[in-house]
C-alpha cells in the first residue's frame, strides 16, 4: 500500500496531479512543470518533502559515530550548523547522500532520502553494533515528522512573518532569515516547535522546515497565505527534478548508487580523506590513487534534439564511452540538458559527443554546472 504524507489532502484540494514516487503518493505538479519551475527561479515555491527521513543520533559518542560512518568531517560543525555528506559501504559505494545537522553538543539530525530510509537504518544499526560505542542513541522519527521546503528569491522577504522572531533552543538566531546557508535553528510556529534550516535542492535561496505531522498542514497554509503577494505557489516533484538537474545536483539511484562512488559522482569535496578512519575510506583512497576510470559530467544538447533521458548511450567517434544518468529539457534554457557517467578521459568541459536516442544520434557537449547558466 502506498504511503501518504500529512499534506496529501492539501495537495488534492489544490488540484494536484498525484503519482506514485518511491512508495508514496506525491504531487508531480499543480499547474505545469514548466510554470512551477520558472516560479521558483523568479519568485518562490513551496514543496512537500515529508517523504524524506529524519534520524536522530544522540549521546556522548554521537560525534565519534557520525564521523566514523560518514564521509564529511562532522567535527567541523558547531551547534546549529549542517553539512552535505555521504554514507558509504566499505567498498566505497553509496548507501545514501544526506544532510547532517548538529542540533546540540551531543545530538545530530540526519535527513535522508525517502527511498533509502530502510537501507540507511539497517546499515547504521549494523555500524553501531560493529563499532560498539558505549553511549550512543539512535532514533528513526521518519514516520512522525513531516517537512516542507520553501525556495526562491522572494522567500527571505516574508519568512519571518510565519515563525517566532528568535530561535528557542541551543543557538540564538534573530529570525529565520538570520540563518546562514547550511545553518539550522529551532523556532516556534504558534505553540509548536519546528526545525528550520537554510538549505534546499533547487539552487535558489530558501529554507526547509521539519515538524510533527499534525502541524505541517497549518505550516503549509500559513506560508502560502503570507507568501501570496510574493507570488509563492505550490510546486510538485516534476519541477523539483528539473530544478536540481539544472543545478547538476545528484539524485540517488541516478548519479549515486552502491556501484557509483562519491568520487566518480564528482563529490570529492565532501569526502575528507584527511580525517581519521571512516567507512569506505580505504576503498575511496585507493580509487583516487589509481585514478578514476569514469566521472559524472553535465551536458547540453547542441541543436534540435528529443529530450535526453536516463539510460541513453554516450558515444565518441562511434564508441560507447558512457551513459546518461539524468536528462530533461531545461525550462530556463529551452534546450536539452542532463548528467552522464562517462570515461574519465572525456570528462572535461567542452568535449563534444553524441547521444543515441531511439536509434538516432544527436550532438551534445560537456558543460559547466549549473547547467542553466549560459
Amino acid at each position: 500500500m502506498l504511503k501518504r504524507t500529512p499534506l496529501f489532502d492539501t495537495h488534492q484540494s489544490h488540484g494536484a496531479r498525484i503519482v506514485e514516487f518511491g512508495g508514496w503518493e506525491m504531487p508531480v505538479h499543480y499547474s505545469s512543470i514548466i510554470d512551477e519551475h520558472l516560479a521558483v527561479r523568479k519568485s518562490g515555491g513551496l514543496f512537500d518533502i515529508s517523504h524524506m527521513g529524519e534520524l536522530f543520533i544522540t549521546g556522548n559518542d554521537a560525534l565519534a559515530f557520525v564521523n566514523r560512518a560518514l564521509t564529511n568531517d562532522a567535527s567541523c560543525l558547531a551547534v546549529g550548523e549542517g553539512q552535505y555528506t555521504l554514507l558509504c559501504r566499505d567498498c566505497g559505494g553509496v548507501v545514501d547522500d544526506l544532510y547532517l545537522f548538529r542540533i546540540a553538543e551531543t545530538e545530530f539530525l540526519l535527513v535522508v532520502n525517502a527511498s533509502r530510509i530502510e537501507a540507511v537504518v539497517e546499515w547504521m544499526n549494523g555500524l553501531r553494533a560493529r563499532f560498539e560505542f558505549a553511549d550512543l542513541g539512535f532514533e528513526n522519527r521518519s514516520d512522525s515528522l513531516g517537512a516542507v521546503a520553501i525556495q526562491g528569491p522572494t522567500v527571505e522577504s516574508f519568512i519571518d512573518e510565519c515563525f517566532s522572531k528568535e530561535s528557542i533552543a541551543r543557538r540564538l538566531v534573530d529570525g529565520v532569515s538570520g540563518l546562514k546557508k547550511n545553518e539550522i535553528g529551532e523556532f516556534l510556529f504558534d505553540d509548536f516547535r519546528v526545525w528550520i534550516s537554510r538549505t534546499g535542492y533547487t539552487g535558489e535561496d530558501g529554507f526547509e522546515i521539519i515538524g510533527e505531522n499534525d502541524v505541517m498542514p497549518q505550516v503549509w497554509r500559513r506560508l502560502l497565505s503570507v507568501g501570496h503577494q510574493a507570488c509563492l505557489q505550490p510546486i510538485g516533484l516534476g519541477a523539483r527534478d528539473t530544478l536540481r538537474t539544472e543545478m547538476g545536483y545528484p539524485l540517488y539511484g541516478h548519479e549515486l548508487s552502491e556501484s557509483i562512488s562519491p568520487l566518480e559522482a564528482g563529490l570529492g569535496f565532501f569526502v575528507k580523506l584527511s580525517k581519521d578512519e571512516f567507512v569506505g575510506k580505504s576503498a575511496l583512497a585507493a580509487q583516487k590513487a589509481e585514478g578514476l576510470r569514469r566521472r559524472s559530467v553535465g551536458f547540453k544538447m547542441l541543436g534540435k534534439a528529443p529530450p535526453p533521458r536516463p539510460g541513453y548511450a554516450v558515444l565518441l567517434d562511434g564508441e560507447t564511452v558512457g551513459e546518461t544518468t539524468s536528462g530533461t529539457v531545461s525550462p530556463s534554457l529551452k534546450r536539452g540538458i542532463g548528467l552522464a557517467l562517462v570515461s574519465a578521459d572525456i570528462a572535461k568541459i567542452g568535449c563534444e559527443f553524441a547521444l543515441e536516442i531511439r536509434g538516432r544520434f544527436y550532438p551534445a557537449v560537456t558543460s559547466k554546472k549549473p547547467l542553466h547558466i549560459e
